[in-house]
């Protein structure tokens, strides 16, 4: 069994978040992540970028993220991902408890992600640890 470690990303972190986002994230319905965009997220909110990083390989691969944002009223989460042969071992959990965590530090008090309809295995993972779709509400968007 791996050891797994959680931490905040860096900036040295970004372009191994952008290529781990295209091998294990769900990408469709939604413009390409950005080196730009993930910086911003780490120097606005620096500890919003959490990743789980296995420390018996010798790279220190990464094996999974989630974004734990904090607006100062809300608590939102995004880019769940985990590496596609590394799923159903906790990795997921591990990091939505530390998303969890840091909500509660914040003064967060409800945590929401935004999950494609069509994407069953990421409705399974998110049932599983405690979160239920939202039926009245939908997502209304604008591209800038």
């Amino acid at each position: 069994m791996s050891t797994i470690a959680l931490r905040a990303a860096t900036s040295s972190d970004i372009h191994t978040i952008l290529a781990f986002w295209g091998a294990a994230a769900e990408d469709a319905h939604r413009p390409a992540d950005t080196a730009e965009a993930i910086e911003s997220v780490i120097g606005r909110d620096p500890g919003a970028v959490i990743l789980a990083i296995d420390e018996d390989t010798d790279d220190r691969a990464l094996v999974g993220t989630v974004i734990a944002g904090w607006d100062g009223w809300r608590c939102h989460i995004y880019r769940l991902a985990v590496s596609p042969d590394r799923r159903r071992s906790g990795i997921g959990r591990r990091l939505l408890q530390a998303a969890a965590q840091r909500f509660a530090e914040l003064g967060g008090g409800r945590a929401d992600a935004m999950v494609l309809d069509r994407n069953d295995l990421a409705h399974s993972a998110w049932k599983a640890n405690g979160y239920a779709q939202q039926p009245e509400w939908s997502r209304w968007v604008k591209p800038l």
